[in-house]
């Protein structure tokens, strides 16, 4: 896994020398960028990590980065950093799907707190995906009839139920369903219904 880098925003150069000092300080590895539009070139691209944005910037706000993000499927999360006039703007941005704000001036603790908070949000993210992409895989393996169980199942219907839906023997679901917890390896039905949502089945 490739180490999770801070992607700081800001139009003010003093402020991404500062902050890129504290986060070095802190073994935080971070690249800055001028405008949303720099960062918005390369953010397809990038894989972990968080970005920390001012919210009031010339062309693209920082509001309007988080929307654009949002927009091409970019999942890091946001942190901006706000003024103590723009907390109605923050609290927007925060409805847009940010997981933080910082009111300026700010304290370095807090933001490296805010920082730490969204790169185990990140990581979270990033095990939650590559576990939902495992548990796709393996309900693509199963047969039409073992699916068909499966959703009678997370349904919550018991066996007769579905094998009366289906026209098969009861039994015959015990089989499916002893085929479908195999496959899955579920320890219970609880788990192969997480499994099995987490999939989006």
């Amino acid at each position: 896994m490739t180490e999770p880098i801070v992607h700081l925003i800001d139009d003010d150069e003093a402020v991404r020398i500062s902050v890129s000092f504290v986060l070095d300080m802190n073994d935080l590895p971070a690249k800055t960028y001028a405008s949303a539009e720099e960062f918005l070139a390369v953010a397809e691209a990038l894989q972990g990590g968080c970005v920390v944005t001012d919210v009031r910037m010339p062309g693209i706000s920082g509001l309007d980065l988080v929307k654009r993000l949002k927009e091409r499927g970019v999942t890091l999360p946001v942190i901006v950093i706000t003024g103590h006039g723009d907390v109605p703007l923050a609290v927007e941005a925060r409805r847009a799907g940010v997981i933080d704000f910082i009111e300026k001036p700010f304290d370095d603790e807090a933001l490296l707190r805010s920082i730490r908070m969204a790169l185990d949000v990140q990581l979270e993210t990033d095990v939650h995906a590559q576990e939902r992409q495992r548990f796709e895989q393996v309900l693509a393996t199963l047969s039409g009839r073992e699916t068909e169980v499966l959703r009678g199942v997370i349904a919550g219907k018991m066996n007769k139920v579905i094998a009366f839906e289906l026209g098969i023997s009861p039994r015959t679901v015990e089989v499916y369903r002893a085929n479908v917890m195999s496959k899955t390896h579920a320890n219970g039905l609880s788990e192969l219904v997480r499994i099995a949502l987490l999939a989006g089945f």
